[in-house]
């Protein structure tokens, strides 16, 4: 009990450390004079995804290889079973996203899961399947700042909604009605104590999730010494789930408390409505950034156990065709695409509590 409650204080730590760290890194890029687009497309999904790349990152380097692979395999399942099937469930909220940058990214997220299939028959992750995997990570980067650029200045999109017979807003020049930080957060006026302070953020908010992610690959190690468990089972629940909280909080509109709320919406770095594709671009990042910096950290074929491949690499791609078919065959999103992934999710969780496999 008392391993459980360190590890819920330090999902507090790196939770905030994201946070701010992400809000912050935001406005240094735009000080330095990035354009929004730019941002967009590469910083918000990047820092998104930022707990569980920098505890791969430091899993890996420790050769605790089970949490590294882990991690990432079991944070783009919750981001999709969880958080984003939470979002799509929401009656308060309409989920609409772009229909073609939708897909492609569905798309994208596949050919991650393919290339893992091939590449990891053996037991180990290939280098060619390292390699492959950061070409697709460089795709992601060239997809996502190419929409940023035309979802900014509203050229040709064209909305897919969850609400029946939605009308698709009208593609509209954004720059000429808001200008060029139209879709994006509001700045704070850029001078010399701003620029300190989000720089002094940056640097707070790094350090937090370091020491956050440091002792998480402590804790998770010590539970499953503690229980006589693989470490995948911590990874594939404790650690995604608590990495999941402030994602679900949004898709919940913040009902875990005023505080938090007041936190989050200070430090939000990517506009509310982009959420559910945010959550598609950190499953991504997790498959084609966070594997491979895991592999190149351990210097070695990176260990794949079992367990992720017969649990964690199928139930991803199959959420992931899930959300693709309606989208490309009805043009439109359904509720009920939630719900069974959310029905995938638990049985993911249930498959790793009692059916655990070999995994590390």
């Amino acid at each position: 009990m008392p391993v459980l409650l360190l590890t819920l204080l330090i999902y507090v730590l790196t939770a905030v450390g994201s946070r701010l760290a992400g809000r912050c890194t935001t406005w240094c890029c735009a000080l330095c004079g990035l354009p929004m687009w730019v941002v967009g497309g590469t910083v918000a999904p990047f820092c998104l995804a930022l707990p569980q790349l920098m505890l791969a990152f430091l899993a890996a380097g420790l050769s605790i290889t089970g949490l590294a692979v882990g991690t990432a395999l079991a944070g783009a399942v919750a981001s999709l079973g969880l958080a984003l099937a939470v979002c799509l469930l929401n009656p308060r909220h309409t989920v609409t996203v772009d229909r073609s940058e939708f897909l492609r990214k569905c798309l994208l997220l596949l050919a991650a899961c393919g290339v893992l299939v091939l590449f990891v028959r053996d037991g180990t992750l290939s280098y060619t399947g390292t390699g492959l995997l950061m070409f697709l990570f460089v795709l992601f980067v060239l997809i996502s700042i190419v929409y940023q650029h035309h979802y900014i200045y509203g050229e040709g999109c064209e909305m897919v909604s969850t609400k029946r017979n939605a009308a698709a807003p009208p593609p509209e020049s954004a720059a000429a009605t808001y200008g060029y930080t139209a879709h994006t957060m509001a700045f704070p006026v850029m001078s010399v104590p701003n620029a300190l302070k989000n720089l002094g953020g940056v640097i707070a908010g790094l350090v937090l999730l370091a020491g956050g992610a440091q002792a998480l690959v402590y804790s998770a190690a010590s539970l499953a010494n503690l229980t006589g468990t693989i470490q995948a089972l911590w990874a594939a629940t404790l650690i995604s789930f608590g990495f999941c909280l402030p994602l679900l909080a949004d898709a919940l509109d913040h009902p875990f408390g005023s505080a938090w709320k007041r936190f989050s919406v200070r430090c939000r770095y990517f506009p509310p409505r982009t959420l559910p594709m945010q959550l598609i671009n950190s499953a991504i990042l997790n498959l084609t950034l966070a594997l491979p910096i895991s592999s190149l950290m351990y210097r070695e074929r990176l260990p794949f156990g079992s367990q992720f491949r017969h649990y964690d690499l199928p139930i991803c791609a199959a959420m992931t065709l899930i959300l693709l078919l309606p989208p490309l065959l009805r043009r439109r999103l359904y509720r009920w695409q939630g719900s069974l992934c959310l029905v995938l999710y638990l049985l993911y969780l249930a498959a790793a509590w009692f059916l655990p496999l070999s995994g590390a």
